[in-house]
């Protein structure tokens, strides 16, 4: 009777242990809070799409959403803690970015960003980075046009980096890599005509500038000629 009453012990003291331990293992497998998806609040002025539907004042982004707008048309993206994006018309960007930075693509146009201190932002726009300084607040624009990258700095400083190449763009200056920038001059670059006109070129242009100078002596004689065709002989006194 004592063993019976033991063994039965035993048995409700293993199945109290092996209940307790399955579930401390369904506890520990089972998945913690959810931590929120970054996200972003979209102002619309005139003809905008988020991933190529229709968007409409107070509509949320995230990350990998590309904002699209139309002639005329424009929109505001503020990113909270990360600052803000004004998307300019007829532009296109790729949004990524996390709590902590903005790592975002332009594909098409242009935008003007505000960011805080402390806010790492980096927009890629063609084969160029735009890095804005995190120590400080900043206020830039970014055009992308021809495959020329266009950085013109408000506030702070802003480095655009393009392969080995880099430039730092402090308040009031701007900055291109890729092609000439905007307002500066087309002229080439000396050497560029030597080398041009070299071999063939020469040659060429010797031919049109002899002649160039062949016609002027033509036309020349031609007026002598008729200037003394016009003049009346007068006979003189007998």
């Amino acid at each position: 009777m004592i063993n019976e009453t033991l063994s039965r012990k035993l048995i409700a003291l293993c199945l109290v242990f092996f209940i307790l331990t399955a579930y401390s293992m369904v506890t520990l497998a089972a998945p913690g809070p959810s931590q929120p998806r970054p996200s972003g609040s979209l102002t619309v002025n005139g003809e905008v799409t988020v991933d190529g539907a229709r968007a409409m004042s107070g509509t949320t982004v995230f990350p990998g959403s590309t904002i699209a707008t139309a002639s005329g048309s424009g929109a505001t993206i503020s990113l909270g803690p990360l600052g803000r994006i004004e998307l300019l018309p007829n532009s296109s960007l790729k949004l990524d970015f996390n709590e902590t930075a903005n790592l975002s693509q332009l594909d098409a146009g242009g935008l003007r960003l505000s960011t805080p201190t402390g806010a790492a932002t980096s927009i890629t726009a063609g084969s160029s980075v735009a890095v804005a300084d995190v120590n400080q607040d900043n206020v830039f624009t970014v055009n992308l046009s021809d495959g020329n990258t266009l950085v013109a700095t408000q506030v702070g400083r802003v480095e655009l980096k393009s392969g080995q190449q880099a430039k730092a763009i402090s308040a009031g200056q701007q900055g291109s890599i890729g092609g000439a920038a905007p307002g500066t001059s087309n002229a080439l670059p000396q050497g560029t005509m030597r080398n041009n006109l070299s071999g063939g070129g020469v040659a060429w242009l010797l031919i049109a500038i002899g002649a160039a100078v062949a016609t002027a002596i033509i036309i020349a004689a031609n007026n002598d000629d008729d200037d003394g065709n016009d003049q009346i002989p007068i006979s003189p006194a007998r």
